[in-house]
Protein backbone atom coordinates (compact mmCIF):
# COMPACT_ATOMS: atom_id res chain seq x y z
CA UNK A 1 0.00 0.00 0.00
CA UNK A 2 1.46 3.45 -1.08
CA UNK A 3 2.28 5.41 1.96
CA UNK A 4 3.15 8.94 0.50
CA UNK A 5 0.52 10.93 -0.93
CA UNK A 6 0.91 12.83 -3.99
CA UNK A 7 3.77 15.79 -3.81
CA UNK A 8 5.13 14.67 -0.35
CA UNK A 9 8.91 13.81 0.26
CA UNK A 10 9.93 11.52 2.91
CA UNK A 11 12.00 13.48 6.03
CA UNK A 12 13.70 11.77 8.78
CA UNK A 13 13.51 15.06 10.41
CA UNK A 14 10.11 16.38 12.18
CA UNK A 15 10.17 19.87 11.11
CA UNK A 16 8.14 22.21 13.93
CA UNK A 17 6.15 24.87 12.20
CA UNK A 18 3.96 27.60 14.14
CA UNK A 19 2.45 30.61 13.04
CA UNK A 20 3.30 33.59 16.01
CA UNK A 21 3.98 32.65 19.29
CA UNK A 22 3.76 29.77 21.28
CA UNK A 23 1.20 29.50 23.94
CA UNK A 24 2.61 28.39 27.54
CA UNK A 25 -0.02 26.23 29.03
CA UNK A 26 0.99 24.10 31.83
CA UNK A 27 -0.59 20.72 32.20
CA UNK A 28 -2.53 22.12 36.35
CA UNK A 29 -3.75 24.91 33.72
CA UNK A 30 -4.99 23.33 30.75
CA UNK A 31 -8.63 22.78 30.38
CA UNK A 32 -10.48 20.97 27.47
CA UNK A 33 -14.14 21.75 25.99
CA UNK A 34 -16.62 19.84 24.07
CA UNK A 35 -19.24 22.27 23.16
CA UNK A 36 -21.95 23.49 20.95
CA UNK A 37 -24.34 21.26 19.54
CA UNK A 38 -24.25 18.42 22.12
CA UNK A 39 -26.57 17.27 25.08
CA UNK A 40 -23.92 17.19 27.47
CA UNK A 41 -21.37 19.49 27.29
CA UNK A 42 -17.91 18.45 28.60
CA UNK A 43 -14.90 19.76 30.51
CA UNK A 44 -12.12 18.16 31.28
CA UNK A 45 -8.96 18.85 33.39
CA UNK A 46 -5.59 17.37 32.13
CA UNK A 47 -5.56 14.65 35.00
CA UNK A 48 -8.77 13.72 33.72
CA UNK A 49 -7.78 13.42 30.05
CA UNK A 50 -5.53 10.71 31.51
CA UNK A 51 -7.90 9.04 33.34
CA UNK A 52 -10.09 7.89 30.40
CA UNK A 53 -9.50 4.82 28.19
CA UNK A 54 -6.06 5.60 26.54
CA UNK A 55 -5.41 4.58 22.91
CA UNK A 56 -1.59 3.67 21.33
CA UNK A 57 -1.07 4.81 17.57
CA UNK A 58 1.48 4.89 15.13
CA UNK A 59 0.28 7.25 12.23
CA UNK A 60 2.58 8.90 9.24
CA UNK A 61 2.24 12.89 9.44
CA UNK A 62 1.73 14.78 6.00
CA UNK A 63 2.61 18.51 6.02
CA UNK A 64 1.11 20.95 3.32
CA UNK A 65 4.50 22.18 2.76
CA UNK A 66 5.16 18.57 0.88
CA UNK A 67 7.30 16.98 4.09
CA UNK A 68 5.77 13.81 5.44
CA UNK A 69 7.17 11.68 8.68
CA UNK A 70 6.29 7.96 8.91
CA UNK A 71 5.83 6.16 11.82
CA UNK A 72 5.12 8.74 14.54
CA UNK A 73 4.10 7.49 17.44
CA UNK A 74 1.45 9.35 19.77
CA UNK A 75 -1.04 8.16 23.30
CA UNK A 76 -4.01 9.99 23.68
CA UNK A 77 -7.60 9.59 24.03
CA UNK A 78 -10.39 8.89 20.98
CA UNK A 79 -12.10 12.39 19.97
CA UNK A 80 -15.24 9.42 19.19
CA UNK A 81 -15.06 8.60 22.70
CA UNK A 82 -15.58 11.78 24.02
CA UNK A 83 -17.90 12.61 21.26
CA UNK A 84 -20.49 9.29 22.54
CA UNK A 85 -20.15 11.11 26.31
CA UNK A 86 -21.57 14.38 24.89
CA UNK A 87 -24.02 13.12 22.60
CA UNK A 88 -23.62 15.36 19.38
CA UNK A 89 -27.08 16.66 18.98
CA UNK A 90 -28.75 15.63 15.19
CA UNK A 91 -28.42 18.65 13.47
CA UNK A 92 -24.50 18.78 14.13
CA UNK A 93 -22.26 18.05 10.92
CA UNK A 94 -19.15 20.17 11.39
CA UNK A 95 -16.97 21.60 14.01
CA UNK A 96 -14.58 24.63 14.58
CA UNK A 97 -11.27 23.56 17.35
CA UNK A 98 -9.70 26.70 19.11
CA UNK A 99 -6.05 26.26 20.70
CA UNK A 100 -4.72 28.49 23.25
CA UNK A 101 -2.82 31.25 21.35
CA UNK A 102 -6.31 32.07 18.87
CA UNK A 103 -5.65 29.64 16.71
CA UNK A 104 -8.60 27.76 15.08
CA UNK A 105 -9.40 25.57 11.90
CA UNK A 106 -12.67 23.62 11.17
CA UNK A 107 -13.49 19.99 10.33
CA UNK A 108 -15.93 17.85 9.89
CA UNK A 109 -18.00 16.07 12.25
CA UNK A 110 -17.30 12.74 10.57
CA UNK A 111 -13.32 13.43 10.35
CA UNK A 112 -13.43 13.79 13.77
CA UNK A 113 -15.31 10.44 14.26
CA UNK A 114 -12.65 8.10 13.06
CA UNK A 115 -10.83 5.96 15.56
CA UNK A 116 -7.68 7.17 14.69
CA UNK A 117 -8.51 10.72 15.62
CA UNK A 118 -7.03 11.52 19.30
CA UNK A 119 -6.24 14.04 21.62
CA UNK A 120 -2.47 13.29 21.95
CA UNK A 121 -0.62 14.06 25.22
CA UNK A 122 2.63 11.92 24.58
CA UNK A 123 4.64 11.66 21.38
CA UNK A 124 7.35 8.54 20.84
CA UNK A 125 6.40 7.50 24.53
CA UNK A 126 7.31 10.89 26.54
CA UNK A 127 4.96 13.93 27.70
CA UNK A 128 4.00 15.86 24.17
CA UNK A 129 6.55 18.85 24.65
CA UNK A 130 5.15 22.87 24.43
CA UNK A 131 6.56 23.01 20.76
CA UNK A 132 4.60 20.15 19.30
CA UNK A 133 1.55 21.31 20.85
CA UNK A 134 1.55 20.43 24.72
CA UNK A 135 0.36 19.27 26.80
CA UNK A 136 -2.36 18.56 24.37
CA UNK A 137 -2.89 18.67 20.80
CA UNK A 138 -5.56 16.98 17.98
CA UNK A 139 -4.55 14.53 16.06
CA UNK A 140 -6.44 14.10 12.66
CA UNK A 141 -4.16 12.08 10.72
CA UNK A 142 -5.42 11.15 7.57
CA UNK A 143 -6.16 15.41 6.83
CA UNK A 144 -3.01 17.84 5.98
CA UNK A 145 -1.09 18.82 9.44
CA UNK A 146 -2.34 22.37 9.84
CA UNK A 147 -5.94 20.70 10.68
CA UNK A 148 -4.44 18.66 13.96
CA UNK A 149 -4.40 22.10 16.16
CA UNK A 150 -1.71 22.52 18.71
CA UNK A 151 -2.61 23.25 22.16
CA UNK A 152 -5.92 22.59 21.93
CA UNK A 153 -8.35 24.14 24.40
CA UNK A 154 -12.09 23.59 22.45
CA UNK A 155 -14.14 21.59 20.05
CA UNK A 156 -17.31 23.40 19.39
CA UNK A 157 -19.59 21.75 17.06
CA UNK A 158 -21.78 23.43 14.73
CA UNK A 159 -24.66 22.94 11.95
CA UNK A 160 -22.78 24.55 9.31
CA UNK A 161 -19.31 24.55 8.01
CA UNK A 162 -17.26 27.61 9.62
CA UNK A 163 -13.92 28.18 8.23
CA UNK A 164 -10.68 28.32 10.25
CA UNK A 165 -7.56 30.60 10.74
CA UNK A 166 -5.50 28.83 7.67
CA UNK A 167 -8.99 28.21 5.47
CA UNK A 168 -9.86 31.68 5.50
CA UNK A 169 -6.29 32.67 3.97
CA UNK A 170 -6.94 30.16 1.22
CA UNK A 171 -5.80 27.05 2.02
CA UNK A 172 -8.46 24.25 1.53
CA UNK A 173 -11.76 23.75 3.45
CA UNK A 174 -10.57 20.27 4.18
CA UNK A 175 -7.01 19.32 3.25
CA UNK A 176 -7.44 15.90 2.41
CA UNK A 177 -3.18 14.96 1.16
CA UNK A 178 -4.51 11.89 -1.12
CA UNK A 179 -6.41 14.43 -3.21
CA UNK A 180 -3.70 17.23 -2.63
CA UNK A 181 -6.53 19.48 -1.20
CA UNK A 182 -3.88 22.02 -0.37
CA UNK A 183 -5.65 25.53 -1.49
CA UNK A 184 -8.96 26.77 -2.36
CA UNK A 185 -9.75 26.79 -5.58
CA UNK A 186 -13.28 27.87 -6.80
CA UNK A 187 -16.07 28.05 -4.67
CA UNK A 188 -16.43 25.99 -1.13
CA UNK A 189 -18.66 22.94 -1.77
CA UNK A 190 -19.44 22.62 2.45
CA UNK A 191 -19.48 26.04 3.11
CA UNK A 192 -23.30 25.74 2.57
CA UNK A 193 -23.15 22.94 4.42
CA UNK A 194 -26.20 23.18 7.15
CA UNK A 195 -28.05 21.31 9.02
CA UNK A 196 -29.29 17.57 7.21
CA UNK A 197 -30.19 14.61 9.11
CA UNK A 198 -27.33 12.09 8.95
CA UNK A 199 -29.92 9.55 9.42
CA UNK A 200 -30.74 10.54 5.31
CA UNK A 201 -27.58 10.05 4.07
CA UNK A 202 -25.72 12.31 1.53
Amino acid sequence: MERLPPGQILTQRFPILTYGEEPEVSREAWRFALSGLVARPLTLTYEELLALPQVELTRDFHCVTRWSRLDVAWKGVRVRDLLERARPKEEAVAALVRSYGGYTTNLLLEDLLREDVILAHTLFGQPLPRERGGPVRLLVPHLYAWKSAKWVREIELLDHLELGFWERLGYHWRGDPWKEERFQEGPIPAASLRFRSRKEGP
